[in-house]
């Protein structure tokens, strides 16, 4: 095994020479650190992960608390984009990930991420309301949410007002006023989804019938069926569709499909998320752009801030924007 003493006789510096510019320290010249790091390279160094602690009291070990209802589990193209970005910062940064259950430690995230000596943990897709997930956020490790904000605490937010505003005036602009809404369950993203639709029509002078706005399941093709049969089938149907994600949409369309009706000629519709599933079907789903590596990263970079800064860290709400993505699922009307 390769030790900091082996680099420094191969680089005729002394160890602690070494150790400073394996660990970032300034006060070397950046020549010399280049140097030291390339024959670290070279020689295939790696730091022992116990030593490493004990020394910095710090483990280099990052939980991951990820639930998921639907158990699409990492299939979820979303969340899993945002999780394989984090995973690609942490690692850049020298740290490892460890999903953290509750059911290996008797229903507690704490206790888990206790016994692995988490540094701390990102938690995405979860029931923030939950004892479990609310005893984690009150622990003594420090945590970076993602789309759900808590006092003290840092969070990564895909900015939804916006999105479901710029999703919905699109639909405006292109003549439609009889807009349906299937909705995810009763979150704090879907109560966000639901102001920027809202706030969309209200501003376009447009009355949504209550019957319009329906409650199913994210990442649900199911409970999307079941709600786009009821609104096909109300006396004064609605000419567009908004889904909760771009999943849900498909077992939206292939409900209109078996009612002998088409997108976008007998209904337009839209999604949400931008996953590479919308781009590939046709006609291709008009969707909202949620920028899943750009929350990732910044999760990854605000949580290890809080870990190595702990007295200067201050928590934040960090919106990130997405992008409207036009396809051939609207129809202009009127």
């Amino acid at each position: 095994m390769v030790t900091i003493k082996d680099i420094s006789r191969k680089c005729g510096v002394s160890p602690a020479t070494v150790s400073k510019a394996l660990n970032g320290y300034g006060d070397i010249g950046a020549e010399t650190a280049e140097r030291i790091r390339e024959a670290a390279r070279e020689m295939h160094y790696f730091p022992n992960a116990a030593a490493r602690q004990l020394k910095t009291n710090i483990s280099h070990n990052i939980g991951v608390v990820f639930e998921d209802d639907t158990q699409s589990g990492l299939t979820h193209e979303y969340f899993s984009a945002i999780l394989n970005s984090a995973k690609n910062e942490l690692e850049d940064r020298g740290y490892d990930l460890t999903f953290i259950s509750k059911k290996i430690s008797g229903n507690s995230f704490v206790e888990h991420c206790r016994y692995r000596k988490c540094d701390g943990v990102l938690i995405a897709n979860v029931d923030f309301t939950s004892q479990p997930v609310l005893d984690l956020i009150h622990s003594e490790f420090p945590v970076v949410t993602i789309d759900y904000s808590f006092d003290n605490h840092s969070c990564i937010m895909s900015d939804n007002v916006e999105g479901m505003y710029a999703l919905t005036k699109y639909l405006i602009s292109k003549g439609h006023r009889k807009i349906a809404f299937i909705h995810g369950e009763k979150t704090s993203v879907t109560l966000k989804r639901l102001s920027g639709f809202y706030k969309a029509c209200r501003e376009c002078q447009i009355e949504i019938p209550d019957e319009y706005v329906l409650e199913g399941r994210y990442h649900d093709t199911k409970s999307s069926r079941e709600c786009t049969e009821k609104l096909m089938k109300l006396p004064d149907r609605p000419t567009a569709i908004i889904y909760p994600d771009d999943v849900a949409y498909i077992g939206g369309s292939v409900q209109l499909e078996k009612m002998n009706l088409s997108v976008p000629q007998d209904v337009s519709a839209v999604g949400y998320d931008g996953v590479n599933l919308s781009q590939i079907i046709r006609p291709r789903l008009t969707t909202y752009y949620q920028d899943a590596e750009a929350i990732g990263r910044e999760s990854a970079r605000k949580l290890v801030e809080t870990i190595e800064n702990k007295k200067a860290a201050v928590a934040e709400e960090i919106k990130v924007s997405g992008r409207l993505l036009e396809g051939g699922t609207v129809r202009q009307i009127g």
